[in-house]
């Protein structure tokens, strides 16, 4: 996650790591998921079976 930069604090380091499983997580485009990031996809089948 930080190579290339200088180290850095936990606290810093915790906020990276959240804010990069955020990102993963929400905004990360996967085309096996019909081009939609995990949540959405999630989002979007649970709607089809309800």
């Amino acid at each position: 996650m930080n190579y290339g930069e200088e180290l850095c604090t936990y606290e810093e380091l915790k906020k990276k790591i959240e804010t990069y499983i955020n990102y993963y997580n929400t905004k990360r485009i996967k085309q096996k998921l019909a081009s939609m990031s995990p949540v959405n996809y999630r989002l979007h089948t649970s709607q089809l079976t309800a």
